[in-house]
Parts: C-alpha cells; sequence; structure tokens
C-alpha cells in the first residue's frame, strides 16, 4: 500500500486526486507544515526538501520500494504506474506535459505568492500584492483561452487538470472571481464534481 505524506495545500491534493482517480490503495500520513513536522528527520530522511506531498510505494519498479517527492513527478510515477491520466500518443503526452510544466512553473509559484501575500504576510506590501495579483490574473487569461479550445488543458483528462484544479479551487484566496473567466468556471465545476476529485479534496480530513 501506497504511503502518502501530505497536508491541506493544493500541492497534497493534486496527488490525493490522483490516487483516488486511479483507486490505488494508499494510506495517508499527515505533515503538518504550520507545526514545523516537516523539518523533523523522519521526514526528511523521505523528502530532503522538507516540502509536501512524498509518497513511498513498496510496489515499485522491480518490486522495490520506490520513495518520490514533487508532486509533478509523483503524477508522472502514478501515471507511468497504473497507465492512466497521460495520454500515449506521442502527441498527446507531450501536450498533456506542457500544462502540467505550466501548473509547476506558473499556476502554481504565482497563485501561492498571491495567496501568501493577501492572506498570511504579517503586513499588506502593496507592491508585492500587485506583482503577484496582476500575474495570477494573466495566468487565469492563458487558462482561460486554452479552456475555450477544448474541454480540459489536454485534448483527455489528465494529471494536467489534476495538478490545476487545487489551485483553481482556491480562487477566492486570489480574489478572482471565476465569472471573468467562463471557460475556466466551466471546466471548474466539471472536474469538482468529479467523485473521485471530491474525495481527493477532503484529504486529509
Amino acid at each position: 500500500m501506497i504511503t502518502l505524506y501530505t497536508w491541506s495545500t493544493p500541492n497534497g491534493r493534486k496527488v490525493s486526486i490522483m490516487l483516488e482517480e486511479c483507486a490505488l490503495r494508499y494510506r495517508v500520513k499527515t505533515i503538518d507544515i504550520t507545526q514545523g513536522e516537516q523539518l523533523a528527520p523522519e521526514f526528511v530522511a523521505i523528502n530532503p526538501n522538507s516540502k509536501i506531498p512524498a509518497i513511498v510505494d513498496p510496489d515499485g519498479p522491480d518490486g522495490k520500494t520506490m520513495t518520490l517527492f514533487e508532486s509533478g513527478a509523483i503524477l508522472l510515477y502514478l501515471a507511468g504506474k497504473t497507465g492512466r491520466f497521460l495520454p500515449t500518443s506521442e502527441r498527446g503526452k507531450y501536450e498533456a506535459l506542457q500544462w502540467l510544466m505550466f501548473q509547476m512553473g506558473g499556476v502554481g509559484p504565482m497563485f501561492g505568492q498571491t495567496h501568501h501575500f493577501l492572506r498570511f504576510a504579517p503586513a499588506p506590501l502593496a507592491y508585492a500584492i500587485k506583482r503577484y495579483s496582476t500575474e495570477t490574473a494573466r495566468l487565469y487569461g492563458v487558462l482561460d483561452r486554452r479552456l475555450g479550445e477544448a474541454a480540459y488543458l489536454a485534448a483527455e483528462y489528465s494529471i494536467a487538470d489534476m495538478a490545476t484544479y487545487p489551485w483553481v479551487a482556491r480562487h477566492e484566496w486570489q480574489k478572482i472571481d471565476l465569472a471573468d473567466y467562463p471557460n475556466v468556471q466551466r471546466w471548474h465545476a466539471a472536474i469538482g464534481a468529479r467523485p473521485a476529485v471530491q474525495r481527493g479534496m477532503a484529504i486529509p480530513g
């Protein structure tokens, strides 16, 4: 059984959504990042970068235990393990991967900074709020244009959608009105209606 080390953040929920979509058996180990549990030596041994999520799969390649950190790497590993949610055609695979990397390099870091400066900074910093809010709105525009062309970020539902959805689900934290991005709004509702997504978003309980 896979062990998922996670907390109630978008990055953690990417992986719990994928585990639920693939119907893989897993157990949850909560790592309370508000209490510094990610810095404990036991967790650093699993993820030297001291971030969630991470997984330990006793049934890894060649029958040996596989330990993985970084949410994008975990999604790709689970897609390879199950043969699901990454298109099999060369063109389709790379289309999905580009949107996964768009999330990893753009949506996650920028939305995360917007969350921080709007909600958690000890004092408001107008420059930082403007910088990250402006970039967040631009990225929503990119998503909206793409989702005006296709039902999903790639040609089919994939790990790119699973990676992006938990960040968009916090649009209110970003002071984003999804009505301004109707294609994202449609996609957000469709992804959020999936039972496996709902279960994954509830992890950890």
